[in-house]
C-alpha cells in the first residue's frame, strides 16, 4: 500500500471525521484527553469534544498528522508543542517534563496519541507517522520531541496503545529519560 502523511488542515475534516467515526474513537475523546482537564473531561461527551478539536484544526497550525492509502485516512497521531496539550505536562503523569519550563517552551514538542483505523494496524503505520512527524517537527521549528509510550501491551488492538509503542520510538532514534511509571518511559529525540 502507497502511504502519504498530511498535516491535519481545516480541508481535511471530513477525512478525521471519518477516520474517528460515530463514536469519535476511544469512546468519544476525538482526541482531546491531553487538551482538557480532568474536571473538562467530566462535564464533557463526544459532541463538545468533537466541537473542541474542530475548533482547535479550525485555529491551526495543524495539531497532528493523518496517513492516507488509497485516499482514505488511516491513522492520525497528535503532535505539536508540549503547551498544546498542556494536561501531558501535569506534574502527576508519567509525561511531565523533566524541566517544567518545557511545557511551555514552543521549540519542545510532544506526540502525544495515536488512532490507527482497525483494519491498517499491524502494518508499521505508527512507524510512517512517526517518521513523518519528525520531519514535520523540523519543518515547524521544534528542537525537541517527546513521547510517553507503552513498554508492553497484549496486542496490537490494545486501548492503551494509543500513547504509541515504545518500540516504535527507540527505532525511530528517541531515547529514554526517565520512567516515572513501570512500563510508561518519557523519551526523547534532540532534532
Amino acid at each position: 500500500m502507497n502511504t502519504t502523511i498530511a498535516p491535519l488542515v481545516p480541508e481535511l475534516w471530513a477525512d478525521f471525521e471519518d477516520l474517528f467515526g460515530k463514536q469519535g474513537a476511544c469512546y468519544g475523546c476525538w482526541c482531546t484527553h491531553f487538551r482538557l482537564s480532568p474536571a473538562a473531561r467530566r462535564a464533557s461527551d463526544r459532541e463538545r469534544n468533537k466541537d473542541h478539536i474542530k475548533a482547535r484544526i479550525e485555529a491551526g497550525p495543524p495539531p497532528g498528522l493523518l496517513a492516507f492509502e488509497d485516499g482514505k485516512a488511516v491513522g492520525w497521531m497528535q503532535i505539536g508543542p508540549r503547551a498544546d496539550v498542556p494536561e501531558w505536562n501535569n506534574k502527576g503523569r508519567g509525561s511531565a517534563p523533566v524541566d517544567p519550563a518545557d511545557a511551555m517552551d514552543p521549540g519542545v514538542w510532544a506526540i502525544s496519541c495515536f488512532f490507527i483505523r482497525v483494519k491498517a494496524r499491524g502494518r508499521g503505520l505508527t512507524h510512517r507517522l512517526v517518521e513523518g512527524g519528525i520531519e514535520f517537527a523540523r519543518q515547524s521549528g521544534a528542537r525537541l520531541i517527546e513521547a510517553c509510550p507503552i513498554d508492553l501491551s497484549k496486542d496490537s488492538r490494545s486501548i492503551g496503545l494509543f500513547v504509541g509503542s515504545s518500540r516504535v520510538f527507540e527505532k525511530a532514534g528517541f531515547e529514554r529519560l526517565v520512567e516515572r511509571k513501570a512500563g510508561r518511559p518519557l523519551m526523547r529525540l534532540v532534532l
